[in-house]
């Protein structure tokens, strides 16, 4: 009898040939992998074995699955510093990566209650809402909500819809620096739209950060909320 006992498992044999195509380069970090229906076609085997070999994959950091998304290439999280000079663009340079902001929606509006205690206005005074989305080499990695007090920072809506920067906007009109007075840290659930833009699945966990910036004088000028990926961002303290 032909002795079968030094055989590769299948599922060992996909996990190989997946593994050996991210080390040629064929996906890139953030990359989908094919569906498992799509992989299991492929190899000529049933889902329940390609799934086995993703696993695998899985264990060893080189592949992340998102419920109700599927199999991701594994990204290396970027290192984001929190502290009183927190300067998007300057922070992903800083980490070797390449920021992008995009801009979802700018609207004038008037203050809820928490706005106006933490802008220190009174509710119902107008301010200027600016949504946006956060990447890092392209891949999302944050959605935020920034809200300006335009007793302050007049004619800032027009300033965002000409570029994306805060602290660009906030130069035009008159602030010419500022920094963080406070942070509070959350752990949420993505909602339906914020999993859309930041490519996730509804549920999956994501980390809120709640900030007041200041003037030179100590006037609040934003109140943000950032709902970062908490698999592609490490938060860091600086002191």
């Amino acid at each position: 009898m032909r002795d079968t006992s030094s055989k590769t498992p299948i599922w060992q044999a996909i996990a190989q040939a997946l593994r050996s195509e991210l080390a040629e380069g064929r996906y890139v970090p953030g990359d989908k992998l094919p569906t498992e229906a799509a992989l299991a076609e492929r190899f000529g085997v049933n889902r329940h074995t390609v799934r086995h070999g993703i696993s695998a994959l899985v264990d060893e950091g080189l592949i992340r699955t998102r419920r109700g998304a599927g199999a991701f290439v594994a990204s290396t999280p970027t290192d984001y510093p929190i502290g009183r000079k927190v300067r998007f663009h300057d922070n992903l340079i800083a980490a070797g990566r390449l920021p992008e902001k995009r801009v979802l929606l700018v609207e004038d509006r008037f203050a809820t209650d928490g706005e106006a205690q933490a802008l220190a206005i009174n509710a119902g005074d107008p301010v200027c809402s600016y949504h946006g989305l956060s990447l890092a080499d392209g891949q999302p990695i944050a959605v935020f909500e920034s809200v300006f007090p335009l007793v302050r920072t007049p004619d800032i809506s027009a300033a965002f819809r000409a570029q994306s920067s805060v602290t660009e906007a906030l130069i035009t009109v008159g602030v010419r620096d500022y920094t963080r007075a406070s942070t509070r840290l959350t752990a949420v659930r993505a909602g339906a739209t914020q999993a859309l833009n930041l490519q996730v699945a509804e549920g999956d966990p994501l980390l809120r950060s709640s900030s007041v910036n200041v003037d030179l004088a100590g006037n609040p000028v934003e109140y943000g909320r950032t709902w970062f990926v908490g698999d592609r961002v490490t938060l860091t303290l600086e002191v």
